[in-house]
């Protein structure tokens, strides 16, 4: 994500989930990319109010629900928009998957193929 963002002349910080004061970097993100594997780490009072959220991450609790890297309920009010967990991001990485997955055949075929 970050190379792609470069190649579109973004300015791309990117940070850990041990990055010292992180929030300080995520409140100055116009877009924000969460994926630290860490439920719920980034609320709301750590997004810049309008921010475009990609919340990568996906979690499940001791309870069994599913929850994103982002904790939703904090950040949907001050985010301009916001992915959802579950069912943000995730049906776009399977499409991507099966893509690529099909791309790799073909290219496996054509090997083979006189």
């Amino acid at each position: 994500m970050a190379m792609l963002l470069l190649q579109q002349n973004a300015t791309v910080t990117i940070c850990t989930s041990k990055t010292v004061d992180l929030a300080k970097f995520t409140r100055d993100a116009d877009i924000l990319v969460v994926a630290t594997g860490k439920p719920k780490m980034i609320s709301g009072d750590m997004i810049k109010p309008g921010a475009a959220v990609i919340d990568v991450g996906i979690n499940r609790m001791a309870d069994g629900k599913l929850c994103g890297d982002v904790d939703f309920e904090s950040a949907k009010d001050v985010a301009g928009w916001i992915t959802p967990v579950p069912g943000g991001v995730g049906p776009m990485t399977i499409t991507m998957l099966v893509a690529n997955t099909v791309k790799a055949a073909e290219r496996e075929v054509l090997k083979v193929l006189p």
